[in-house]
């Protein structure tokens, strides 16, 4: 258990090194599972009576703040870890407690209603959120907790937080669905950010061999959440154009599944196939050299 939290004989991976940075990622991380908690049990009930426009998802859509947070939790655990130090600390840095306070300020402007000023720290935050993933995704997964604590968060901050761009330039410029009828330049935003979304998937499905599965399951969540919400008594343009995006959406998912499965499938066929011809080359008396 002590290798967890030290390399011997390597000082630069003490728990102690960098202290102020791994207590800034904890605080940030406790302290936006605070906001988004209070946003929840809020006696505004921010989810439900928010501004209603022809892009606003069902409210269970926001449910995946929470797992991203768990995970990010067990981001501030790994960056103890000689590895975990490496890439969190080393690699992503004060990016991570910028991170959180920039969603911090765009949960409480968008609890308040300020959508306009919602707008200008979600683009931050999704802009921090690209570089990290950016980070992230040009390192070497070389375990379990790469792929988790990592690669998961960061893959699905990165597929929100375009989500939720798009969805807050609507509550910022958008009519009001609930007053107001889909206009002809309202169905053609709408239009436009469901496909801006299968770019964003198909991107992701195709942005390696295996593709990007938690980015797919993301902007898949937020585009179901869309159809189930815009019923086609508000709009059976917007209704029936998310239901074609959803679908096309498990597309883009099904291709980064299929991709991960071969991915996992190849690399147990190199271990087996590797460990066998060790194991042969012992046999007959050789060295594996």
């Amino acid at each position: 258990m002590s290798s967890f939290f030290r390399r011997p004989g390597h000082q630069n991976s003490r728990w102690s090194n960098h202290l102020l940075l791994k207590l800034a990622n904890i605080a940030g991380a406790l302290f936006v599972m605070g906001a988004n908690g209070y946003s929840v049990i809020s006696p505004l009930d921010i989810y439900y009576t928010g501004k209603e426009t022809y892009f606003t998802p069902a409210p269970w859509a926001f449910f995946l703040w929470p797992l991203i947070h768990l995970l990010l939790l067990g981001t501030c655990i790994y960056q103890f870890s000689g590895r975990g130090k490496e890439l969190i600390i080393d690699m992503i840095g004060w990016n991570l407690p910028l991170l959180d306070v920039l969603n911090v300020m765009y949960i409480y402007s968008w609890g308040n209603q300020e959508y306009k000023y919602a707008l200008v720290f979600i683009i931050f935050t999704g802009s921090v959120a690209s570089k990290i993933y950016q980070l992230v995704k040009m390192s070497t997964v070389r375990n379990i907790c790469d792929e988790l604590f990592l690669h998961l968060p960061f893959s699905l901050y990165h597929g929100w937080a375009t989500c939720l761009i798009l969805s807050t330039a609507f509550e910022a410029f958008g009519v009001n669905a609930l007053t107001e009828p889909a206009r002809v330049w309202t169905k053609t935003f709408v239009f436009l950010s469901l496909f801006t979304l299968q770019t964003v998937a198909s991107a992701y499905a195709y942005a390696t061999a295996e593709g990007d599965l938690p980015g797919c399951i993301a902007i898949s969540w937020f585009l179901w959440a869309v159809f189930v919400h815009q019923t086609e008594e508000k709009s059976p343009f917007v209704h029936w154009c998310a239901l074609g995006a959803a679908i096309m959406s498990l597309c883009w998912l099904m291709r980064s599944a299929i991709g991960l499965e071969l991915k996992i499938r190849n690399r147990n066929n190199a271990r087996f196939f590797g460990s066998n011809d060790h194991e042969g080359s012992r046999l007959l008396g050789g060295h594996g050299h």
